[in-house]
């Protein structure tokens, strides 16, 4: 059995891995590649896979750096089940087609200047069409309900905690007498977070598949990012400027919604409109609005005594360019608009509008990876380029770290220790190489676990737990149980009889150790 590693190795985005068994080719998520030009590029590149050869894509959730390039696969020939929670098959039937009219106005830009400079026009990675083509492959699943892909090959979806509808994907292969269990975590969420219940802990598996987005930092601040977002919408309205807040279409912007209806709630808000400019955004509320059987006990408990957080009483989503164009020459407003990396949509004329305006503030609810123009914006660029023009950095800048939906680096080391026996190897993926390379280190100085960083394109290996070595297979499990001991409150006598037991085998291991001379 084989693990390749197609994406998110060595980047975040790009999520994309394939397990080759004896029978049977699946494809776990299939995203799209985002930040640097180099890095996009791959977008645009042959598949690394043959799709027609790929017989089940699983899918962790709808965002589009895990499913964006799903509509490519499906039109270069994958005809396999893509199978998914609910929630992810209704998010992507939104996310997949934005993003298709995104490729066609992306290349459509791009072929104006290659027609000025007499080079070839370039074709998009997919259009719309192909993206609505692509949905009827989906087949939703429940979460915790364990499919049958094949005779020799199960799979379970648990709630990952990260948005709406995203899993941690378990995947039990028979071959011959044996059995290994994979574990893929998608992205792990953080506990407590508005809407979504907490990421699920996994005891068991012999390969994991990890992110590590926050691998190597913890999220900043420890106030309240309520409280931090009552602060920004004060500041700015005393100021008389429009707070512009970048945000991704699902979950960031719901989450935003959530705070927004309890600040009202409390009567804490200044008399500023409050505008959803996103068609996205505007649709995946939409789905969230009747996706209450997901919500968390402390969300349910809230409609109960007062509604739907997220129907915000006054907000107003705009649908068509004209009522967002109108919002170029607004002042004393909240503006919510995507894309969260400020890479595409709206958001891009709402900054080309009031970065210059010192009165107004630039709020970041959400991860900036490296060569997005959020991330210049956030890492203190005097000037950014947007549509061609210069436009100066005048307004506040800030960044609310808590509303991150990614683990930090005490979070994701948590999940780890959730896995009762070590694991046979941790392979740290999706995040920068400083990010992957930490948590992989930490992994193996605190827990003994074996963790690496693969590269992109990587091939492995998985042996089945019976053809290891057995003597390794016992180490590894007993200082996993000895850390764990460590960190109870044992009595005096169990202690002892510990200490006794270990200076035995130490005695044991010594007299072993002579003998090899």
């Amino acid at each position: 059995m084989q693990l390749q590693f197609l994406g998110a190795a060595g980047t975040v985005t790009g999520s994309c891995y394939l397990l080759d068994t004896a029978n049977t080719r699946i494809m776990v998520d299939c995203g799209m590649f985002q930040g640097p030009k180099e890095i996009r590029e791959r977008n645009y590149g042959k598949i690394l896979a043959p799709p027609g050869s790929v017989d089940f894509l699983l899918l962790t959730h709808a965002h589009i750096d895990h499913s964006g390039l799903i509509p490519k696969f499906v039109r270069y020939g994958f005809r396999g089940k893509i199978i998914t929670t609910a929630p992810t098959v209704e998010l992507c039937e939104v996310l997949l087609p934005d993003s298709g009219h995104i490729q066609e106005m992306e290349v459509e830009r791009k072929n104006r200047k290659n027609r000025r400079a007499n080079k070839a026009m370039i074709e998009p990675v997919y259009d719309v069409r192909d993206a609505y083509n692509s949905l009827s492959s989906f087949s939703p699943v429940s979460y915790d309900e364990i499919v049958q892909l094949t005779p020799e090959i199960g799979v379970r979806f648990v709630d990952a905690g990260h948005i709406l509808g995203s899993a941690m994907i378990e995947l039990w292969v028979k071959e011959g007498n044996d059995e290994i269990k994979l574990v893929f975590s998608g992205d792990i969420g953080r506990k407590d977070q508005p809407l979504i219940k907490d990421p699920s802990i996994i005891s068991q598996a012999d390969y994991v598949v990890m992110e590590s987005t926050y691998g190597n930092r913890m999220h900043e601040q420890n106030e309240d990012e309520m409280e931090l977002l009552h602060e920004a919408i004060w500041e700015t309205y005393k100021k008389g400027g429009n707070l512009i807040i970048p945000a991704f279409a699902v979950e960031r912007t719901q989450d935003l919604l959530y705070h927004l209806s309890l600040l009202a709630e409390a009567k804490r808000m200044p008399p500023m409109a409050i505008y959803i400019d996103s068609p996205l955004s505007t649709a995946a509320t939409a789905v969230f609005q009747h996706s209450q059987a997901y919500f968390d006990q402390e969300t349910l408990d809230l409609i109960k005594r007062s509604g739907n957080p997220i129907n915000l009483p006054g907000i107003r989503f705009t649908k068509t360019a004209e009522e967002s164009k109108s919002l170029n020459n607004v002042s004393g407003a909240i503006v919510i608009s995507a894309s969260g990396m400020c890479e595409a949509g709206r958001i891009r004329h709402h900054l080309k509008y009031n970065l210059w305006r010192p009165e107004s503030t630039v709020l970041f609810v959400g991860y900036q990876p490296p060569g997005t123009l959020g991330r210049l914006i956030l890492d203190g660029e005097k000037t950014v380029r947007i549509f061609g023009d210069e436009i100066a950095v005048r307004a506040d800048v800030r960044s609310i770290d808590g509303y991150s939906a990614h683990a930090d680096q005490a979070e994701l080391m948590e999940w780890v220790r959730g896995f009762q026996i070590p694991p046979r190897e941790i392979f740290v993926v999706h995040g920068e190489p400083d990010s992957s390379n930490a948590l992989a280190g930490l992994i193996r100085a605190e827990l003994g676990f074996n963790a690496t960083v693969p590269t992109w394109r990587q091939t492995v290996n998985l042996i089945a737990a019976s053809a290891a070595d057995p003597l390794r297979t016992v180490y590894a499990s007993l200082s996993s149980k000895l850390r764990n001991l460590l960190d109870c409150d044992l009595p005096q006598s169990q202690r002892e009889e510990i200490i006794r037991r270990m200076t035995d085998l130490e005695t044991y291991l010594d007299e072993g150790l002579k003998k090899t001379g």
